[in-house]
């Protein structure tokens, strides 16, 4: 059994996401945690707090982070294009309910499920990672009590999908993401080198709507403008980014990996660059030294990602 916290920015491919760690035998969820990215904070945090209304699942939600870690770096534009006005296909799902939030910060509520449960939590963060270096900041012990973190996150042996050199959740707070790499805690990063390989079909996702009852219909009807969005980017259908983190966790032999220590850049053209020095590979010194050895998919299983994601779905608990 992993007991998992969602780190959050929902966000279209993150209600997928998160339907597939409710509806996971093997997943304890304790608690979801939201992050400005998809949309403002406080929009990414009502749409989790409706997720767990309609849904029923009962792990705390929590607002956290409004902006990057770094108060001088400009917040950017929410991706309406892709995510819609509220962050999930406009689609009038603003009209649910929503779950009352905790009343802890995000990163607060992080820290203390950590604490409560040492060398069991597994953190998946799948937006920016600000949440998790204001809890290094606080708690910097949480670092030997986190069984494992998984990432959606970074390019690489790509391009990235914001900048040539950078993905959307490490550009939007790099301060951060750099921080979290750095911690003594062990991550495995889940970037676009296998996420873009992930693409379930217009098929895929009217069929997923077919066997998993109600929240998956709503999944599949919110997801229509990300379909669209990928549109000319994929033959057909749309990338499931978030959801391959949470398919590492419960299944991580579909995915090849390699290590070394990660920095990213913050400044310049540059920035939002993630940057592996690999493991056994003799350099001089610089900005690497002292950096802890982590993990990066290279390679997925992309058939076998999706069958896991429709049969959990699918499962309806």
């Amino acid at each position: 059994m992993h007991k998992v916290i969602f780190d959050t920015d929902p966000g279209v491919d993150d209600a997928l996401a998160l339907l597939y760690l409710h509806r996971h035998p093997g997943i304890e969820l304790r608690a979801v945690t939201t992050v400005f990215g998809n949309a403002a904070a406080h929009q990414t945090a009502r749409n989790a707090a409706m997720f767990k209304h309609v849904w029923g699942f009962s792990a705390p939600v929590a607002m956290g982070a409004e902006g990057p870690l770094n108060p001088s770096r400009r917040n950017e534009d929410w991706p309406v294009a892709i995510h819609g006005q509220d962050g999930l296909g406009d689609i009038g799902l603003g009209q649910a309910g929503a779950a009352p939030l905790d009343p802890r910060p995000a990163h607060r509520l992080i820290v203390d499920e950590i604490r409560a449960c040492p060398g069991e939590i597994t953190l998946i963060a799948v937006g920016r990672m600000t949440n998790l270096a204001l809890a290094l900041q606080e708690a910097p012990d949480i670092a030997q009590k986190v069984r494992q973190v998984v990432l959606m996150g970074g390019a690489f042996g790509r391009h990235g999908n914001v900048t040539p050199a950078a993905e959307a959740n490490i550009w939007g707070d790099p301060e951060a993401a750099d921080a979290v790499f750095g911690a003594g805690w062990p991550v495995v990063a889940v970037g676009l080198d296998v996420t873009m390989q992930v693409v379930m079909t217009r098929a895929g996702l009217d069929a997923l709507g077919v066997s998993g009852g109600a929240p998956a219909r709503m999944v599949r009807d919110l997801s229509q403008g990300y379909v669209r969005f990928y549109e000319g980017l994929v033959p057909d259908g749309m990338v499931v980014h978030d959801a391959c983190a949470c398919v590492f966790v419960t299944d991580p032999q579909l995915f090849g990996t390699r290590r070394g220590a990660v920095r990213v850049l913050t400044e310049g053209i540059g920035a939002g660059m993630t940057v592996l020095r690999p493991e056994g590979i003799p350099f001089p010194p610089g900005a690497w030294d002292g950096i802890p050895v982590q993990t990066i998919c290279e390679r997925v299983d992309a058939a076998g990602v999706l069958g896991r994601i429709a049969a959990v779905v699918a499962s309806r608990g």
